[in-house]
């Protein structure tokens, strides 16, 4: 019997469908590039200049006590840059030990949700994250998070000398707070 139609394969629907996707892909890009910027993102931009305090690098001392016996004295640092425009703020961290060799680093993002009025840190370390709510302060932040049945709180204020002094307190249960960070970082230049 013969056939009328050439056959219709696969890949010729796949490749097709593959650039009619690219196509309507590519069509949106031009389209959202032609367009002014949002309220929304001018109202988080705006939102995220009450953290213009935080740029630039910042290095102190910082002691973190894991338990009994004598506490980790260590330096750290906070690199602290917007991204995206002033959208987002990237914040990385680094503590080393007295010998210069890297002990601890993280790296968060900071963000403002217009639509729920909330900023949020997203902060990794060790191959984990969190995602909570943070408080912006009149001056500085603080954020927390439950684990087990422990709630660390970090709480970060500018002094009267213009230092970045931040504490983690750790509850558990029913126990009055216990800080197990302390810093104090000097702006650098």
């Amino acid at each position: 019997m013969r056939r009328i139609f050439p056959k219709f394969g696969l890949s010729r629907f796949l490749s097709g469908w593959s650039i009619g996707v690219a196509t309507l892909i590519s069509l949106n890009f031009a389209l959202a590039a032609q367009q002014p910027p949002s309220k929304e993102v001018e109202i988080q931009r705006e939102a995220m200049q009450k953290l213009a305090f935080l740029g630039g690098k910042w290095s102190g001392p910082v002691t973190i006590v894991r338990g009994p016996g004598e506490p980790l004295r260590m330096i750290q640092t906070e690199e602290v840059q917007y991204k995206l425009d002033g959208l987002v703020l990237l914040v990385e961290g680094k503590s080393s030990g007295s010998d210069g060799k890297p002990q601890f680093s993280a790296l968060a993002t900071i963000s403002f949700d217009d639509a729920s009025k909330t900023y949020r840190i997203r902060a990794f370390n060790d191959g984990h994250y969190l995602d909570n709510e943070l408080t912006v302060l009149p001056d500085g932040f603080a954020w927390g998070f439950d684990s087990g049945q422990a709630h660390i709180q970090n709480t970060m204020r500018l002094t009267a000398k213009g230092e970045w002094q931040e504490t983690t307190e750790v509850v558990l249960g029913n126990s009055p707070p216990r800080r197990s960070v302390e810093m104090l970082l000097q702006h650098q230049p």
